[in-house]
C-alpha cells in the first residue's frame, strides 16, 4: 500500500491544488528517504521552482517541475501526500518528512510515520530510464488483452507473483492481485505459462475492472492510507477475498484460504471458485 488506485486518487486531488504554484521554501526533516539525490541539491532545486504537472506512474506520484525535473514520491505503507491551508499541528509536524511552502502560504507535505517511502529527483534522462524499467499502465487504452499476455509471456512463476511484478505490469499490488484473481476465477498459484488465452482475457478484464472500481471508490483504506484531502478510501467495503481468510466465499459459501507460500505475502482465495 498504496497501490495504483490509491496513488491515482492522491494525484487527482493534488493536481488542482498544486499545478501552477511556486515553491517559496522547502524543508527536509529526514534524509533516509532520498534516492540518488542529496539534501542540498533537492532543496536547491525545489526552492523557487513551480509545479507544472501532477501525475502518476505505477505506484509513484510524479511532480513535474518548471525546471524540467521530476520529483517522484513512492509513499509505500505509511506515507501520505497532503496540502494544508494552515499550520501543521504538533502531531502532523512530527512525521513531516518533506514540506514545501507555496507562494500563497499553503503547505505541501509528504508525511511518513515509518519512513518506508522514497523520494527521487530526476532530470529528463534519468526519468526516461526510470519509467522505462516499469511495465505498461493497466488503465491505458493501449493495454489490451494481447499486450497483457505478451508482458506475462516467458515466465513460469505463479500468476499472482507475475502480475505484481512492476517490470511486467505497473501498479498492481497485493490487494488488487487477490481481488482480480478471484474475479477471474484463477488459482493465484497457477504457473503463468499454464494459463490459456481465455484465462488471460478473463484476468485482463478482472484487473482493469477491479482497478477502475477501486479508483472510483478513492482506493482502499486498511490502516494508514488517506486520500490527497486526508479522507479514507471506500473500496475496503467491496473486498471479496483480501483480508477475509477463514470467512465464507461470497460466491459459493466455501471457507476462504489464506497462504503465504506464493510470494511471502498474504494470498487469500477460494479453493472452489478459483482453479
Amino acid at each position: 500500500m498504496p497501490e495504483l488506485p490509491e496513488v491515482e486518487t492522491i494525484v487527482r486531488e493534488l493536481a488542482p491544488r498544486l499545478e501552477g504554484f511556486r515553491i517559496t521554501r522547502a524543508r527536509l526533516a529526514k534524509t533516509d528517504v532520498l534516492r540518488r539525490v542529496s539534501k542540498p541539491r533537492l532543496l536547491r532545486t525545489l526552492q523557487g521552482n513551480a509545479f507544472e504537472e501532477v501525475s502518476r506512474r505505477a505506484k509513484h506520484a510524479v511532480f513535474r517541475l518548471r525546471s524540467g525535473h521530476r520529483l517522484v514520491v513512492q509513499p509505500r505503507m505509511t506515507g501520505s501526500l497532503l496540502v494544508y491551508d494552515r499550520r501543521l499541528t504538533k502531531d502532523e509536524a512530527k512525521y513531516a518528512v518533506l514540506t514545501c511552502t507555496l507562494e500563497d502560504r499553503r503547505l505541501f507535505v509528504y508525511r511518513d510515520v515509518r519512513r518506508l517511502g522514497t523520494v527521487w529527483l530526476l532530470d529528463d534522462a534519468a526519468w526516461t530510464a526510470y519509467t522505462g524499467r516499469i511495465g505498461p499502465e493497466p488503465l491505458d487504452e493501449t493495454f489490451t488483452p494481447f499486450v497483457f499476455a505478451e508482458r506475462l509471456a516467458g515466465t513460469r512463476s505463479a500468476i499472482k507473483k507475475a502480475i505484481m511484478d512492476q517490470r511486467r505490469v505497473a501498479g498492481v499490488g497485493n490487494i488488487y492481485a487477490n481481488e482480480a484473481l478471484f474475479e477471474a476465477g484463477i488459482d493465484p498459484s497457477k504457473p503463468t505459462s499454464k494459463l490459456s488465452l481465455e484465462e488471460f482475457a478473463r484476468l485482463h478484464a478482472a484487473v482493469t475492472d477491479v482497478l477502475r472500481r477501486a479508483v472510483d471508490s478513492s482506493g482502499t483504506t486498511v490502516r494508514d492510507y488517506r486520500t490527497g484531502v486526508g479522507e479514507p478510501g471506500r473500496f475496503q467495503f467491496e473486498l471479496k477475498v483480501y483480508g477475509r481468510g477463514g470467512e465464507r466465499c461470497v460466491t459459493c459459501g466455501k471457507k476462504l484460504v489464506t497462504t503465504h507460500t506464493i510470494d511471502l505475502r498474504a494470498t487469500t482465495f477460494c479453493p472452489r471458485c478459483q482453479r
